[in-house]
């Protein structure tokens, strides 16, 4: 049976992608830069440093990684104390779990968006351990992140059942051995290499019961 359900924060608890990507686009449009095609598929799952240099860098934007980093987190700040998108159901989702797992967040935000959405939503004292990927060396599709907290945790990878919303959240997930329940967000659709590493793909994150994670387990 499964140890632990370690889960993704945006595209599974809160629905911010869309947020980010329309932050993003404008910063990148008012410095100077040039979004791309496959800007926003490529991010998701960045850690902090990595799509701040992204934009910086390839995209083009007229301002350093760090002043990158600074300016888009406090935008989404100021976003997130007028509203936390909490994904219907998720909160209800989340404590059913929690009643008989214990359950990680392993999670592309920055520690204090993490912090913020988790208090606006009620779920802080839900979790036994949470992480970003600033605090690790690599971003997802790297393993890092859940590698990290699966030990926090106490729990072999192995015998955890992750929940992913995004392309390289399940393959950081998969790649560190954990089994992947996929929740794709309907306006970012899985890659196709990425949705045969789930092990099940989810219309909703309502449809995650105990029976389905013993099950994988």
């Amino acid at each position: 049976m499964a140890d632990a359900v370690v889960f993704d924060l945006d595209g599974v608890i809160v629905d911010s992608e869309p947020v980010w990507e329309e932050v993003r686009r404008a910063y990148v449009a008012a410095h100077g830069g040039t979004w791309q095609p496959d800007t926003q598929r490529r991010l998701m799952g960045m850690s902090t440093g990595e799509w701040a240099h992204y934009l910086s860098g390839e995209l083009g934007v007229d301002r350093t990684a760090a002043q990158v980093a600074d300016e888009v987190v406090e935008e989404m700040t100021r976003r997130y104390r007028d509203h936390v998108p909490l994904i219907a159901g998720a909160d209800e989702v989340v404590r059913r779990l929690a009643a008989r797992w214990p359950l990680g967040l392993a999670s592309s935000s920055p520690t204090r968006l993490i912090g913020a959405a988790l208090a606006a939503t009620g779920l802080t004292d839900a979790f036994d351990a949470t992480l970003s990927t600033e605090q690790t060396e690599r971003g997802k599709p790297a393993p890092d992140v859940y590698l990290n907290v699966a030990q926090r945790l106490g729990v072999e990878p192995a015998r955890c059942v992750a929940v992913e919303d995004s392309s390289n959240g399940v393959r950081s997930a998969a790649a560190a051995g954990m089994r992947v329940v996929a929740v794709p967000h309907g306006s970012y659709p899985l890659d196709p290499d990425a949705a045969r590493l789930a092990v099940v793909t989810l219309g909703a994150i309502g449809e995650l019961t105990p029976e389905l994670v013993d099950e994988l387990g």
